[in-house]
C-alpha cells in the first residue's frame, strides 16, 4: 500500500485534537504516520499518493457498538413493513412480496400497529392467505414481537402454550424467541452469507468500520457467529454472546466455544417497550395490567456478573425497564462484595439500551468501570411527547427515557449503537440525535456525541491501544471521507478505509468530482 497524503480535510477527532485550518494526514500502511497544516504537506508529497480532499471532513471510522448482522442483512433485499399503515397493508405487502420471492423464509420487519387507525395486527389465518402457506418471520420495529405463519409454527412447536404465545396475533417474550430461532435456522449458509456480506458493506457504505454482534441463543446461533467472525470485509466484527453462566470455569469455556469477546450483549433482562415486555417498576399507561417481563432472575444475574469477574471475561445485559435496571444495579453492587472490586473494574462490563436506570444510582456504574451501551435513535424515532414512549408511559416518564447527558455526567463511559435492524446503520444520525434529545437537558454536546460513537465503541469492547478511533500520529489507519459536516447534517460517506485498507469508494478508480484521486490508502 502506498504512502498517502490527504490533503485539505477538516478533521474531527474525538479525542478533541485540531488543526487550525485546512489539515493533511499522511497514512503509511496501516497507521496514521502525520497531521498537521495542508500547506505543509507538499514537503511530505515526494512517493505519496496525494488525495486533493478539499471541502471534505474527515472522521475516524465509527463504531456501532450493538448490531445483528444477519437479521440485517437479510433485511437489505427483503421486506420492509415500515410504511404500512394498516393490517390489509401488511398483508398486501406480504402477498406481493411472496409473489416475486418463491422460496424460502418470508423475513420482514418494521410494522408498528401504534401509528395505525386500527390498532389491530394481521391474525393468522390471514397471514397464511397472504403468505401461500409458507413460514413467514415478521418483526415489529422493536424486534421483541413478532406475526408468524402457521407453516413458522410448525417448525417451532416448542413456542405453543410458552410464554408470550398467542393463538393468532403475535407473539412476544419465550414463544418469540423460539420462533425467532426456528426461522433462523430455516436460512440456508448461502442466504447468510450474502445476508451478512451485505450488511458489513452497508456499514462501510455508512463509515463504519467495527461492528459489535450481539448474539446468542435466542437471538441467532452459534453457527451464525462463527460464521460471521471468520468473514473477511475488511469490517472488524467483536462478537458478544449473550448466555448466562454461574461459575467462572464455565464463563471461559463458554467463551471460547463461542469465539466471543465476553458473555454480553442480548443477555435479556426484560423486553422493550414497544412490545410492552421491558420490565417496569408501575404498570404500563396503556396497558394497566402489564408491568412487562424479567427473563433472568435477580439470582442469575448477579451469578453472572460474579463468574464473568472472577475468570476476567466481559459480562453484560440487555435492560430496558426501570424494574430490570434495578435487577442490575443491585446485581452489581453484589458481585463487588463477592470478589474484589478491581476484578468487576477490569472486566469492563457493560449494559445494552438502559433507557430507564435510576439517576442517583449511575454513579455506581462509573465507580465499577461500567459502560452504557446505548442507542441515540431509539429517541429520535419514539421520544417526544406524542412519541411511542408517550403512548405506552406517560408523558413524565417518557420524558425522562434515555438521560445520556446524566450518564456523561456521573462518569460513565458512553458507547453508542443502532441495535440494526430496529433502527438504520447512521452513526452520523445518531451522534445528532443525542445532541438534539427530544427533552431539553437530556442530550449531550456534539464532542461528546461523536467521541461515543467513535472511542466509547473501542473502550466498550476493551480495546488496550489508546489511539484506537483518533486522528493523531501512531494511530490505527482507520477514517472516513464526508463530503461536508456529518455532525451538522445529511453527508454522503465518500471513502472508508480501515487499517488502511480501502473498503469504500464512492467514486471508484480515478478522480471524482469530489477530488479523490485513485483507490489506495
Amino acid at each position: 500500500m502506498p504512502r498517502t497524503l490527504l490533503v485539505g480535510v477538516r478533521i474531527l477527532d474525538p479525542g478533541g485534537a485540531a488543526v487550525a485550518g485546512p489539515a493533511a494526514v499522511e497514512i503509511d500502511g496501516d497507521a496514521v504516520t502525520w497531521v498537521g497544516l495542508a500547506a505543509a504537506a507538499a514537503a511530505r508529497a515526494p512517493g505519496a499518493q496525494v488525495l486533493d480532499l478539499d471541502g471534505t471532513t474527515l472522521t475516524p471510522t465509527f463504531v456501532d457498538a450493538h448490531v445483528h448482522a444477519t437479521s440485517s442483512g437479510l433485511l437489505i433485499d427483503g421486506l420492509d413493513l415500515g410504511g404500512c399503515r394498516s393490517a390489509e397493508d401488511c398483508l398486501d405487502a406480504v402477498a406481493g412480496f411472496a409473489r416475486t420471492h418463491p422460496d424460502g423464509v418470508i423475513w420482514g420487519h418494521g410494522w408498528a400497529q401504534d401509528d395505525w387507525v386500527d390498532p389491530t395486527p394481521p391474525g393468522r389465518a390471514a397471514l397464511d392467505r397472504a403468505t401461500g402457506g409458507r413460514p413467514a418471520y415478521l418483526t415489529r420495529v422493536d424486534v421483541h414481537s413478532a406475526l408468524v405463519s402457521s407453516a413458522l409454527v410448525d417448525r417451532a412447536r416448542d413456542a405453543v402454550g410458552a410464554a408470550g404465545w398467542s393463538a393468532a396475533g403475535p407473539l412476544t417474550a419465550e414463544a418469540h424467541h423460539l420462533v425467532r430461532r426456528a426461522a433462523l435456522g430455516a436460512v440456508t449458509r448461502d442466504q447468510r452469507d450474502r445476508a451478512q456480506r451485505a450488511f458489513l458493506g452497508a456499514a462501510a457504505r455508512a463509515g463504519v468500520g467495527t461492528v459489535h454482534e450481539c448474539a446468542g441463543p435466542l437471538v441467532s446461533g452459534r453457527e451464525d457467529l462463527a460464521a460471521l467472525l471468520v468473514l473477511d470485509t475488511g469490517v472488524d466484527v467483536v462478537g458478544y454472546w449473550g448466555e448466562a453462566v454461574d461459575t467462572a470455569r464455565d464463563a471461559r469455556a463458554l467463551l471460547a466455544a463461542t469465539g466471543a469477546r465476553g458473555l454480553a450483549g442480548d443477555l435479556f433482562v426484560d423486553g422493550s417497550i414497544g412490545s410492552r415486555t421491558a420490565a417496569l417498576r408501575t404498570p404500563y399507561t396503556d396497558a394497566p395490567e402489564h408491568c412487562g417481563r424479567t427473563y433472568l432472575t435477580p439470582e442469575a444475574v448477579t451469578a453472572h456478573l460474579v463468574a464473568c469477574s472472577t475468570a476476567g471475561v466481559q459480562a453484560g445485559f440487555h435492560v430496558i425497564g426501570d424494574a430490570a435496571a434495578d435487577i442490575v444495579f443491585d446485581a452489581l453492587a453484589a458481585a463487588a462484595r463477592a470478589v474484589p472490586v478491581e476484578m468487576v473494574r477490569d472486566a469492563r462490563h457493560r449494559l445494552e439500551h438502559l433507557e430507564m436506570p435510576d439517576a442517583a444510582r449511575l454513579g455506581l456504574l462509573a465507580e465499577l468501570g461500567v459502560v452504557a451501551s446505548v442507542q441515540p435513535a431509539f429517541d429520535a424515532a419514539w421520544g417526544g411527547p406524542a412519541g411511542l414512549y408517550s403512548a405506552r408511559l406517560g408523558a413524565e416518564r417518557a420524558a425522562r427515557m434515555n438521560p445520556f447527558a446524566a450518564f456523561a455526567a456521573a462518569g460513565v463511559t458512553l458507547a453508542f449503537g443502532s441495535d440494526s435492524p430496529v433502527t438504520p446503520l447512521d452513526p452520523c444520525g445518531g451522534v445528532r440525535a443525542a445532541v438534539d434529545h427530544g427533552t431539553p437537558g437530556y442530550g449531550v454536546d456534539p464532542a461528546t456525541a461523536l467521541a461515543a460513537h467513535v472511542t466509547g465503541g473501542h473502550h466498550a469492547a476493551r480495546s488496550t491501544d489508546p489511539l484506537a478511533g483518533r486522528i493523531v500520529a501512531g494511530a490505527p489507519a482507520g477514517y472516513a471521507v464526508w463530503d461536508g459536516d456529518p455532525l451538522a447534517g445529511a453527508a454522503t460517506c465518500l471513502r472508508t478505509v480501515v487499517r488502511g485498507r480501502l473498503l469504500h469508494d464512492a467514486h471508484g478508480h480515478g478522480r471524482g468530482p469530489d477530488g479523490l484521486a485513485a483507490a489506495g490508502g
